[in-house]
């Protein structure tokens, strides 16, 4: 018999080598879920994780892995900050949804007006829309106690009504003959979030995502504010002796993770998504919890796992496109990520042992 024997210190090599070996299971049971399904598994895992990069029509998508890329790494960033201090913000989607609606409300407030003033606000707007959307979780916990998991997660619904509300209601096209949706921001120079170089796929959004990793490493590994987010996480009891005030870390780690995850909302409807519609949502907000932790809650590594979620998104759409594969498939495939993920991990901090029997 087999069982697990906690380590006396964690393991250095699978704290790195995790996710490592997680992405390989994925594309191993991957491949038999393809097998399952009809597919040459070989051409399916090719299609996903090499034409992006080095297939016939990789130099397109190469930008738009930095396009899928950006508000990941953005959400998974806030999120990875919560996690550490053991905050357990799971409604980030909705935060995402609410960042986008209310910079989206500020800036066709306004329409027609061009000036170089109304970008900046709406970006302003968008980082208070998640943000406060987060308060909502966080003083319920603080002052009552509640679970924020279930409270942020409930949000997310409430979040997507009023969406929906947006896009058929008080957002939605006066010219767009009766059809669901806002007015498109790609014909709004003085709100639009473009790309900023042609063809790279760049835009604030991503930017704003590899400032935001920098400098949150700074503070986790330079400032003292990052020093009592990991002794939160790691001994809370060693933490409130050190002084640590729990209620401003639950207010400061949901408040940032909201505001970047309002940010990336923001910046995604008015670029790439380019208007406020029913289906605006795509679930960067939960794709961002697998990110988070296979970039090791670490803000430089969240930047490599943001842009390997990213090819899985891009070559999935290849896959599905391209080979057929029902888009449910690639749905499946990026949560066999975090599944593995979170299996391996154990190793961790256990190491397996037989069991004879006996004492």
């Amino acid at each position: 018999m087999l069982r697990l024997e906690k380590r006396p210190n964690p393991s250095q090599f699978w704290q790195y080598g995790t996710p490592v070996v997680a992405v390989l299971l994925t594309m191993i049971v991957g491949g038999i879920l393809f097998a399952m399904l009809g597919k040459d598994p070989f051409a399916v895992i090719r299609t996903i994780f090499w034409d992006p990069i080095f297939g016939e029509f990789a130099f397109y998508l190469r930008g738009q892995l930095l396009v899928k890329a950006g508000p990941l790494i953005l959400i998974a960033i806030g999120l990875a900050l919560g996690f550490r201090a053991g905050i357990w913000n799971i409604g980030a989607e909705g935060q995402y949804i609410m960042g986008a609606v209310i910079g989206a409300s500020v800036g066709l407030a306004v329409y027609p007006t061009e000036t170089r003033l109304i970008y900046p606000v709406m970006v302003i707007a968008g980082a208070l829309g998640g943000w406060l959307w987060a308060m909502i979780p966080a003083i319920l916990k603080t002052r009552f106690n509640t679970n924020e998991i279930l409270v942020s997660l409930m949000l997310v619904y409430v979040a997507e009504t009023i969406l929906a509300k947006a896009a058929t209601g008080f957002l939605r096209n006066p010219d767009g003959a009766g059809f669901p949706g806002s007015r498109n921001f790609s014909s709004y120079k003085a709100a639009s979030n473009p790309e900023l170089i042609a063809g790279s796929g760049l835009h604030w959004g991503g930017v704003a995502a590899l400032v935001t990793a920098v400098l949150v490493y700074i503070l986790l590994q330079r400032h003292i504010l990052g020093f009592q987010i990991k002794l939160a996480g790691q001994a809370p009891r060693a933490a409130r002796f050190h002084g640590v005030n729990p209620t401003r870390l639950v207010v400061f780690c949901m408040g940032l993770s909201g505001a970047l995850a309002g940010l990336a909302g923001l910046f995604e409807v008015t670029g790439p998504a380019g208007q406020i519609s029913i289906d605006f949502n795509s679930g960067y907000g939960f794709t961002a919890i697998i990110v988070a932790f296979l970039g090791r809650l670490n803000p430089i590594g969240i930047v490599f796992a943001g842009l390997l979620m990213a090819l899985t998104y891009v070559g999935g759409e290849m896959a599905a496109t391209n080979m057929g594969l029902p888009s449910a498939a690639i749905q499946v495939f990026q949560g066999m990520l975090l599944f593995f993920l979170l299996g391996v991990d154990v190793l961790s901090n256990y190491r397996i042992r037989m069991f004879t029997g006996g004492k």
